[in-house]
């Protein structure tokens, strides 16, 4: 018998303070798109191979990573509004400093440290793991829903940015971003002042993983977390093929880079129908089985890039490739909300999704060595398809490992 939640939870100030996680998850989330418009101006300007202009993006999302398990625990410790205010003021000065850069060096020490460690990371994770513990009966749902702030922030900012980028040069442009987040984010973070409502541990018969000893699907605890880090990076290195990389493949194809920005806005809008769509399906059959299907279905999506390079085909697969895998995800923070004690939530959920991060990085950086070794995407994409399926093969096994142990497709912890 599910628990009763405690006070606060489910409540019309936990809908509320949603609300606004997701509009600092999509302010703050700019970290991680800004560089994929400004990628190939930068590289003129610098005058860099294709790798070594992806290197912005791989030291920022390096630095989310290993920021967001730091942003976790913080937030564990002292509440969430900490890090996002700390988030926010190294984000003003990660984008005034890097509009003053003289080389790419130290653009991308200034987006690695000041945007991805301190910056953007405190808008992500941390946030995530806070939801999670304001919310119950929808809670799939609304986890779903503030992690899409991400995908808000894909789907608002590059195309913003690319119009500032032709009208003002990417320098003002960044100097306009830091001031816009200073703005906006200062006085949305306080009103993350209140505590989560105190919760008790998981118990076995609620938390859908949580087994005997203090183990959960047969597993020790690191164990599980260990595999949900190894399938998170690996997923994400197949995201981040499309993900960093369109733009810099429509210039390529003589598309321009103001219809590569649209398609990565038109990829991430669609992943947040995908998220929202996905918080059902996770409250519905639960959160292992959402995992297997969303990277199932990132390999068809995926796939679609090697016969496919017209632009309306290019509009096309970038629109199904949202819709495709937004659930991957939302899934790995509600295993770990399912699986550990709520008082380790922001770390716990900081790590797995700083593992997703540690993927992009990964994958957008192989992508641009792998176009730089073969003038060609072709084999980024059937990297990023042998990356997907460690994924899938970790997430059936542990839907596998779930019903053995007597846990059904859908998990009881989602009520815990």
């Amino acid at each position: 018998m599910a628990a009763t939640p405690p006070p606060g939870v489910d409540s019309g100030y936990a809908w509320l303070r949603l609300i606004v996680s997701v509009c600092l998850s999509m302010l703050g989330g700019v970290g991680l798109w800004s560089i994929v418009v400004a990628l190939p101006a930068v590289q003129a300007e610098f005058g860099t191979l294709r790798a070594g202009a992806s290197l912005p993006y791989t030291l920022t999302t390096l630095g989310f990573a290993v920021g967001g398990i730091a942003m976790g625990k913080l937030a564990d410790r002292f509440g969430v509004m900490v890090p996002v205010l700390l988030g926010t003021l190294a984000l003003t000065a990660g984008y005034v400093g890097s509009a003053f850069a003289a080389s790419m060096g130290q653009f991308a020490v200034i987006y690695g440290v000041l945007v991805g460690l301190l910056g953007s990371c405190a808008t992500f994770g941390p946030l995530v793991a806070d939801t999670s513990l304001w919310f119950a009966k929808r809670r799939g749902l609304a986890v779903s829903l503030c992690a899409s702030g991400n995908y808000f922030a894909g789907a608002f900012w590059p195309p913003v940015i690319s119009h500032f980028m032709e009208t003002v040069g990417w320098r003002q442009t960044h100097i306009g971003i830091g001031l816009v987040c200073l703005v906006t984010m200062l006085p949305l973070a306080l009103l993350l002042r209140r505590r989560p409502p105190a919760q008790a541990p998981v118990a076995p018969a609620e938390g859908g993983n949580r087994g005997t000893n203090g183990r959960t699907l047969g597993l020790p605890p690191n164990v599980l977390q260990a595999l949900l880090m190894v399938a998170g990076i690996a997923c994400c290195v197949a995201m981040a093929m499309p993900q960093v990389h369109i733009v810099a493949y429509c210039v390529d194809l003589g598309y321009g880079a103001a219809r590569g920005a649209e398609m990565l806005s038109l990829m991430l809008a669609c992943g947040v129908v995908s998220r929202l769509a996905s918080g059902w399906i996770l409250d519905k059959i639960g959160s292992r089985a959402t995992l297997l299907l969303g990277a199932a279905l990132q390999a068809v999506a995926l796939s679609l890039f090697l016969p496919f390079d017209g632009l309306n085909s290019l509009y096309a697969i970038s629109a199904i490739f949202g819709l495709f895998q937004g659930g991957i995800v939302p899934s790995y923070a509600i295993i770990v909300r399912e699986s550990f004690p709520p008082r380790e939530a922001g770390l716990r959920v900081g790590l797995v999704l700083s593992a997703t991060l540690v993927g992009m990085a990964l994958g957008g950086w192989m992508s641009g060595a792998i176009f730089d070794a073969t003038a060609s995407y072709q084999m980024a994409v059937i990297n990023g398809l042998a990356w997907n399926a460690v994924t899938m093969a970790i997430a059936a096994w542990l839907v596998l490992r779930g019903r053995s142990y007597g846990f059904g497709m859908k998990a009881t912890g989602a009520r815990a």
